[in-house]
């Protein structure tokens, strides 16, 4: 990787670079094409972004509200993670430009007027395009506020401004003013009192809320990457030699060649767990021995290009056919999940999928002997949870955990709708060093995920494509060992 150029300012502790010739200047500034688009056209969520900002500023008339992209993380001394945007401006904008701002400002005529400040093309009368880490030359060609107003519908200004408008705005108009934290921190700062936490945190948890129910295109890139995912997941399974013979890494990398081909990324760090590996609900080190006869635990999902993620869980017999053991306890989590999905409908509490796929858990632990007394008696103390550990699902979106600063009313305590989307992901977890189980059942774990689209009179499975039962599971992996 070629070195970053230092910043304009050079440091105490690093010697100063040697500075370039008038001719090199005059050089790098002279002799380039005109690369201005002619026939830029709005993104496909522009439309869809325009009625959330609607729906923002009605619910907080009068107000300044402040929506930071987010900043480039430092991975190590000079080099940065690939960037991500907040969902939240995301969602409102389109947009994904490292350091941008949506601000709304109250309108007097009522509503408000928005605007976008991104930071635009580098101009070749200066020297940034060539000299500053952020160039063009350096990190690709931005657009400049034109384009960006053609491909968002919405005024653009320039970021390295927003600072002082602000400011200047919160002298000249006093009034609540409420910013997205946690993104920005020299925006914070330029807010610092002329905003509340308590004000922030409400202004956080509405837009949580807003996304709950998904929008038709929303819905339309949620199945985009779910089905980008089957293929992600279908690669693996062809390629499950080769991770025998190799690691778990293997597994990781051939679900991420999916990912960054067909999308933006890995939604998550893909969970490729292998024999007791899967007892552990986020083994994302995968580092271990993928051995025939034991189970591979895959939870992944691929992000799309505008950042909508699928969550996936499937639990193959690596050798292609499930044992006597793992079958029961495969079957038993899949008919969990199968009352779980059931359960998912219109008017439904959030908390019935859980329930019900608990209650099946429940009754097959009693069952077993793993657990004494009533099935009633063990849910009520919750016993079973010594081997289902976690929720049986949550809600999917821009977040793989999606909206979760919603209020719990809202929320977990709260009642499907159409539009919503969310996971029913029940699983049985052994773990290697359990004694209070029979030692066969040791260092088996079993999860089986899909992403679920509440409908008017139901539901729709997203992930359907994916075999489930356990029958259908071997002949998938045999089709495809041939």
């Amino acid at each position: 990787m070629t070195e970053v150029p230092a910043p304009a300012a050079e440091s105490p502790e690093r010697p100063a670079r040697k500075q370039p010739s008038a001719e090199l200047v005059e050089l790098m500034r002279s002799g380039w094409a005109d690369v201005e688009p002619h026939d830029v056209l709005p993104v496909e969520q522009a439309p869809y972004a325009a009625k959330r900002r609607a729906a923002l500023s009605a619910r907080f008339p009068g107000e300044r509200l402040v929506i930071p992209a987010g900043l480039f993380k430092t991975r190590a001394n000079d080099t940065d993670y690939p960037f991500r945007p907040s969902s939240e401006y995301v969602y409102l904008t389109g947009d994904q430009t490292p350091g941008a701002v949506l601000v709304l400002e109250p309108a007097a005529s009522g509503g408000h007027e928005a605007a976008v400040y991104v930071r635009p093309r580098s101009g070749r009368e200066s020297d940034e395009f060539w000299r500053d880490g952020q160039g063009e030359l350096w990190v690709g060609r931005r657009h400049s506020l034109t384009e960006y107003g053609q491909l968002l519908g919405v005024t653009c200004r320039d970021v390295r401004a927003v600072v002082d408008d602000l400011a200047e705005g919160c002298q000249e108009r006093p009034m609540t003013t409420r910013t997205l934290r946690g993104h920005d921190t020299a925006l914070e700062a330029a807010l610092a009192g002329h905003t509340t936490l308590h004000g922030d945190r409400e202004l956080t948890a509405f837009l949580s809320e807003l996304r709950l129910v998904k929008d038709e295109w929303e819905i339309g890139q949620l199945q985009s990457a779910v089905d980008s995912t089957v293929r992600g997941f279908t690669d693996v399974v062809r390629e499950l030699a080769q991770a025998v013979a190799t690691s778990e890494r293997w597994i990781e990398g051939t679900f991420f060649r999916r990912a960054r081909v067909e999308g933006n990324d890995v939604g998550y760090g893909s969970i490729c767990a292998a024999g007791p590996h899967a007892t552990t609900l986020h083994w994302v080190r995968n580092d271990g021995q993928v051995r025939p006869g034991e189970l591979l635990l895959l939870d992944a999902g691929v992000e799309t290009t505008t950042l909508y993620t699928a969550d996936v869980t499937r639990t193959l017999p690596i050798n292609g056919t499930f044992n006597d053991l793992q079958r029961k306890i495969y079957d038993a989590v899949y008919d969990a999940q199968e009352a779980g999905i059931a359960a998912v409908k219109p008017g439904a509490r959030f908390r019935d999928f859980h329930e019900a796929a608990q209650a099946v858990l429940a009754e097959r632990l009693v069952e077993w002997g793993l657990l004494e007394g009533s099935v009633e008696r063990v849910l009520e103390l919750g016993l079973q949870r010594r081997w289902t550990l976690h929720p049986t699902g949550h809600m999917l979106g821009l977040d793989v955990h999606d909206c979760i600063q919603a209020r719990a009313e809202s929320y977990v305590d709260g009642v499907l709708e159409a539009g919503m989307v969310l996971t029913v992901e029940p699983g049985l977890y052994f773990q290697a060093d359990d004694l209070t189980v029979p030692e066969e059942y040791r260092g088996i774990g079993v999860r089986i995920e899909d992403d679920i689209l509440v409908t008017a009179d139901g539901n729709r499975n997203l992930s359907a494509a994916l075999p489930r039962s356990s029958a259908e599971v071997q002949t998938w992996l045999s089709e495809l060992a041939e």
